[in-house]
Parts: C-alpha cells; structure tokens; sequence
C-alpha cells in the first residue's frame, strides 16, 4: 500500500491580526501550523498503516523553506518520507495553480516511489477555506474522490469510507487509485513521541522546483496561471451588543418592542 498525505502550513488563524490601514493579513509573529484538516488526513493514512505495516506514506507539501518544520512534525506520526515543493515561480498561485503544481509533482514523485494507491488531502485549509485542491487533484489526476471522509480503511482490494452527509453518514467504496479528503473525525491525530521526533529531525526532505519538473506548463503556475484575483480584503465593523427590553410583563414587552420598530419606522 502507498499513501500520499499532502500537507500546507497554515497561519494559526486565532493569532491572525488585519492591518488596519492596508486591509492585508499581518503575518509578523503569527506562528505556524499544520493545517488541520491535514493532520486528519495524515491520522487517518496512519491508521490504515497500523494494520499494514508494510505500508509506506509519503508527505509533500508546497511553500517556503520554513514549511519543512510542518513536514517534520508530520514525520513525526507516522510519514516516512517527505518531499517539499518550493519555488519562486510558484507564488502567488491560487487553487487552481496550486493543484496544477500538486499533480504535476506527484506524476514526478511516481517516477520514484511507485503509483500511490490512496492520495489523502484535508477538506480544506483553515487559512483559506476553499476546500477545492484537493476534488481538483483528483480531477487532474483523473482519478475517483471521495470527500468529507471521517474513516477510510481498505478492504478486498478497495477503500472503504465512511463520509459525512447532511443527514449523518454514507459508507462508499472507491476504486484505487483515488482521492480522499478528510474532514474532522471522532479521534484526534496521534502524539509524537521523543524518540520518533529526534528520528524526523535526522530526516532529509528533498526540494522539488520548477526545474525538476520539466514538463510543467509555466503559464499555468503562479499568478499568471491563477484566474482567481483578490480584488479586496476588508474588516467587518464591529456590530454593538443591540438593545434589550425589561418590562414588568411579556404584554409590557411585546408592546414597547412594537412601539419602538414603529418609531423607527421598521414596521
């Protein structure tokens, strides 16, 4: 069984501050995390390698050198290898590039460590929220996906997944090669250890530019492949608590509720 988990380091968004004057993200001593949704998907491929221990899952992600740390932690819970994919010519990509780049690094990464069986992806990233790279990898890839996954496991030779519906939950079994994204399970990813943490710090995680990928289309990396643009970002003012009304009775209150939309000419 080979599993790919991709992985983003994400800003942590309870410490993301707005600048007031330029409407822009204030990124200056926001520390970084691994995306959640992300470690789900990486607890969920470790699960189904506790029952196949000769299973391998490989990591990658995209971003600067610092999103290496995100690849270590991961390291750490079970990844075996991890691979970074980090360019210049890459910035500035929206979902649609960036799931460009992913594919187009996988087919590389094939080359090398063999067709992965199970490609994981979280449901979406906390910093952006869009929930699309991972449906449109699989749409590269033209493979079969399955979203909102809360279990996988495999089973006579396919994935099984249990996946969350606004009714409550469908267990569907897809073919591989596929895609799963995973949303937030009934577990919690799995702790590191010292001894496997001292392991993934000794962990090379090779780089993958533009360059290794030598059939990659560069008008489709980057801004100039990116049809999605950020035309502005704003603060929402602050609404006021509103105003309560306290009368003797419920009568009381329902008149001076009625009496006071008339005024304002609500009603």
């Amino acid at each position: 069984m080979n599993m790919l988990v991709c992985i983003k380091q994400v800003p942590d968004t309870t410490e993301i501050r707005i600048d007031p004057v330029k409407n822009t993200l204030i990124r200056d001593g926001v520390p970084s995390i691994v995306n959640p949704f992300d470690a789900y998907a990486l607890e969920t491929a470790a699960r189904i390698k506790d029952k196949d221990p000769s299973a391998q899952i490989v990591l990658l992600s995209m971003g600067p050198e610092q999103a290496k740390n995100a690849l270590k932690e991961c390291l750490a819970v079970g990844g075996d290898k991890a691979y970074l994919v980090t360019d210049r010519a890459f910035g500035g990509s929206d979902t649609l590039a960036t799931s460009y780049i992913l594919t187009s690094a996988i087919k590389k990464l094939e080359e090398t460590e063999g067709k992965f069986d199970i490609i994981f992806c979280g449901k979406q990233a906390i910093d952006g929220d869009t929930a699309q790279v991972g449906p449109e990898i699989a749409e590269h890839l033209g493979y079969p996906q399955v979203t909102y996954a809360v279990e996988a496991s495999v089973e006579d030779g396919k994935v099984k997944v249990k996946k969350e519906v606004e009714e409550g939950f469908e267990i569907v079994g897809v073919k591989m090669p596929c895609v799963v994204t995973v949303t937030k399970p009934s577990f919690d990813p799995r702790y590191p250890s010292i001894k496997s943490k001292m392991a993934a710090n000794r962990k090379e995680i090779a780089s993958i530019t533009s360059a290794d990928i030598t059939d990659i289309d560069r008008e489709r990396i980057g801004l100039k492949g990116s049809p999605t643009k950020v035309k502005k970002t704003f603060t929402p003012p602050v609404k006021s608590g509103g105003v309560k009304i306290h009368e003797d009775s419920n009568a009381a209150t329902a008149k001076k509720l009625f009496d006071t939309l008339v005024a304002d000419s609500i009603i």
